[in-house]
């Protein structure tokens, strides 16, 4: 589980990730990543977009905690301060967990070598 302070909870802070942050995108998901200027001071955090459009609750909630257990462990190479929303596509309801860790760590590799 993701602790309190990584967490992105405000909608405007997912806003702001999505339309002015750097995108990359995999089969299964699409990353979008916000790099604060200046000294960062803040931990860096993390939000998740799974709509309805990956399947019904139970598998939206699958997705949720699968992606959230894959930024959890991307924690400590994630730049400080940065805001990252991980989006799931419908085709994360059909992904394993594997599936799921390869794509995100794929998108975050294409992000920093931008």
């Amino acid at each position: 589980m993701l602790p309190a302070s990584n967490r992105l909870r405000r909608s405007d802070e997912f806003r702001r990730a999505v339309r002015s942050g750097r995108r990359a995108g995999r089969r299964a998901v699409v990353v979008h990543q916000l790099l604060r200027a200046g000294p960062a001071v803040e931990p860096a955090r993390v939000g998740f977009v799974v709509n309805k459009a990956v399947g019904n609750a139970v598998l939206r909630n699958r997705v949720h905690r699968r992606l959230r257990a894959v930024m959890a462990a991307q924690l400590p190479n994630l730049p400080t301060g940065s805001l990252t929303v991980v989006r799931a596509l419908p085709a994360s309801a059909s992904s394993s967990y594997d599936e799921l860790a390869d794509d995100v760590q794929g998108a975050l590799r294409r992000l920093d070598t931008r």
